[in-house]
């Protein structure tokens, strides 16, 4: 469980029993539902990526885009709903190369602008999977109801695969830039799980 939760869920349960003492029980149940909700909205799993030369997903969702653009790249979007686990992973193992936050807009995170005109913190992972050296970047995207994006990591951090690397809170989308040499294994509308769901394979070297 994210701390989060704890501390979203202790004041709501003492406002309800505030509520519950002065003005009784039913006024003080909306807070105890609140309160149930945030301690299941911070959830935090265990996870454990697949064996195999694979990306894994970053975040809990539903695959909502998978473009291919120039020279082979490929763009996998996962819009997170509000009751998707919102602990964001890393989808290969390495070291972070870059972290760079860029604020913005609060548009719905299922629109395709939101991609490039909301907040969010963009995360490059530089590794060797399948002894082949790659790049992979992911997005963690602000939506409608998400006002703050959390970071664990620093330039610098080596990570394990499928490690934690922070949150968004509330709606949200992250999107995962991968290379030519990944062969995407996703398809739009299939639900993922961060660190455990492989949302590309490296290709066999030519």
């Amino acid at each position: 469980m994210v701390i989060y939760g704890y501390t979203y869920a202790s004041g709501l349960v003492a406002g309800g029993l505030v509520l519950t003492w002065l003005a009784g029980w039913p006024w003080g149940v909306p807070f105890y539902i609140l309160a149930v909700f945030c301690l299941n909205f911070f959830r935090d799993p265990e996870r454990r990526a697949p064996e195999g030369p694979v990306a894994v997903s970053p975040a809990d969702g539903k695959v909502t885009l998978v473009n291919e653009g120039p020279g082979g790249a490929h763009r996998i979007s996962i819009f997170l709903n509000i009751f998707d686990v919102h602990v964001n992973r890393t989808p290969i193992p390495g070291k972070m190369t870059c972290i760079s936050y860029k604020k913005g807009e609060f548009m719905s995170a299922t629109e395709a602008a939101s991609s490039e005109a909301n907040e969010q913190n963009i995360m490059t992972v530089e590794g060797v999977v399948g002894g082949r050296s790659t790049q992979v970047t992911f997005k963690q995207i602000a939506g409608l109801i998400a006002r703050r994006i959390i970071c664990y990591k620093k330039t610098g951090d080596v990570m394990e695969a499928a490690e934690r690397v922070g949150l968004i809170k509330f709606g949200s989308r992250v999107d995962v830039m991968l290379g030519p040499e990944w062969e995407v294994t996703v398809k739009v509308g299939e639900r993922v799980a961060a660190g455990s769901s492989a949302i590309a394979r490296m290709r066999e070297p030519a």
